[in-house]
């Protein structure tokens, strides 16, 4: 008996503004071709394994796919890209360098796949990003092939022993990570796309202060706290990196957001990295009911819940944006 090569794919949908009631929409269609479908809500875009459903539909991998992006655009009028490879890696770094509408397949032999990932920058590999690839270009290293022909021990003493064991498997084209079927968790997310690609901080820092405050306006309204925030920065050429931090207590505290955010943000590294859009994510909601304070005798806290209080009144009253930090409002 025969086992099929193992065909992932990771389809991007172009939404022309967030809307998750459509990309749960968009879901159920990749879910009515097969059931392992691993959503990825931060950028509107899933992982889909293909391997069973190729037999099932008698298609080839890239006719399968042209079927999804058909009925994406037919049904719902959203466009879409794709990439197709051997694992969730290959995948999402083909989706990365293909254009909406378009579709890039890389083939599942060893040759097809070193063909494709050496050339490519070092800060395309999965979990290789701003910060990691500058520590790899001091020594030289600066496409997914240098990374390759590095020897694992100094890959390990420059990026330590987990990350560098990390790296130097998937630059040989190793992912064994499965697709796993699973909803989009509870969350509530924001995103913001710049006009032009962004390479300067303070705007990145103003972006971030932004999305803070407007989860942390939801969570309110909406009398929920988060128990942990996720950071996802988009570059230029598509790819993105992302962070995630479990707060201190669980909160809807717009300071706290923001903190956690900034935090985010410098773990990053990105300097003056050119950034497409900046997305935040508050996740494992709960009730706000289930929130437990830390006293403080700081004075400064309480005040700092009474204005919040405040601005939310005059947000209701008066609508979103009437007020908010200084900091979060962009130079014009």
């Amino acid at each position: 008996m025969t086992t099929s090569p193992r065909t992932v794919m990771r389809i991007y949908f172009h939404l022309h503004k967030p809307d998750e009631e459509m990309y749960e929409k968009l879901l159920a269609l990749l879910e009515g071709i097969t059931p392992r479908v691993q959503a990825h809500p931060a950028d509107w875009s899933a992982d889909v394994d293909l391997t069973g459903a190729l037999r099932y539909w008698k298609r080839d991998a890239e006719g399968l796919a042209a079927v999804i992006r058909l009925r994406a655009l037919a049904l719902y009028g959203i466009q879409s890209s794709a990439g197709i490879g051997s694992s969730r890696m290959v995948a999402a770094m083909a989706a990365a360098v293909t254009p909406p509408g378009s579709v890039t397949a890389v083939g599942n032999s060893a040759y097809d796949i070193a063909a494709f990932l050496r050339p490519q920058r070092a800060s395309a590999l999965s979990g290789v990003g701003p910060a990691t690839a500058r520590a790899l270009g001091r020594y030289g290293i600066h496409t997914v092939g240098d990374i390759a022909d590095t020897q694992l021990a100094t890959l390990q003493r420059i990026l330590g022993t987990a990350a560098g064991r990390q790296a130097h498997d998937r630059a040989h084209g190793t992912d064994d990570r499965p697709v796993v079927p699973a909803a989009p968790p509870k969350s509530i997310s924001r995103t913001h796309r710049f006009d032009r690609d962004e390479l300067h901080a303070d705007q990145h820092h103003r972006t971030v202060l932004g999305l803070a405050e407007q989860i942390g306006a939801q969570l309110r309204d909406e009398q929920g706290i988060c128990l942990a925030l996720t950071l996802v920065v988009t570059y230029a050429d598509r790819t993105n990196t992302s962070r995630t931090r479990t707060l201190a207590e669980p909160t809807a505290h717009t300071p706290a957001l923001a903190d956690t955010g900034r935090e985010l943000l410098a773990s990053l590294g990105l300097q003056r990295a050119r950034v497409r859009a900046i997305s935040m994510r508050a996740e494992h909601l709960q009730p706000a009911e289930h929130a437990v304070h830390q006293l403080t005798l700081d004075s400064r806290d309480d005040k700092a819940h009474d204005l919040e209080a405040a601005l939310d009144r005059a947000r209701a009253r008066y609508g979103s944006g009437i007020a908010g930090t200084a900091a979060a409002y962009r130079t014009r």
